[in-house]
């Protein structure tokens, strides 16, 4: 997958641990409180994280903004099908994720 539009470093880093399949690494750049919210609603950052890595991915990054904090893609759940998505990054004072925005997307 294309990597390249995604501008921020933090953001990229982590979009590749998720499609690498590499929890750990995933969850350490996130706060251990993180938010997730899935279309607005919220839900257990960890225990989305740990199921639907390794059975979710991009399989394209379509565009990006908020200076390469959200990336909008076509994504692929085994559990859902094939959907467009985005994931919305928000970093905290320390440098670290503090909150995921996730979410059918509609461009």
């Amino acid at each position: 997958m294309e990597y390249r539009k995604i501008s921020n470093q933090k953001v990229k880093d982590a979009i590749e641990a998720w499609q690498k399949g590499k929890v750990a690494l995933w969850l350490s750049f996130f706060t251990a409180d993180a938010l997730l919210l899935d279309d607005g609603h919220p839900r257990d950052f960890n225990k989305f994280s740990t199921e639907a890595i390794g059975h979710e991915h991009f399989t394209s990054v379509d565009k990006v903004e908020d200076n390469g904090m959200s990336v909008y893609g076509s994504f692929h759940s085994d559990t859902w099908g094939d959907f467009k998505t985005y994931f919305k990054f928000y970093l905290d004072a320390a440098g670290k994720f503090s909150k995921l925005e996730i979410g059918q997307a509609s461009y």
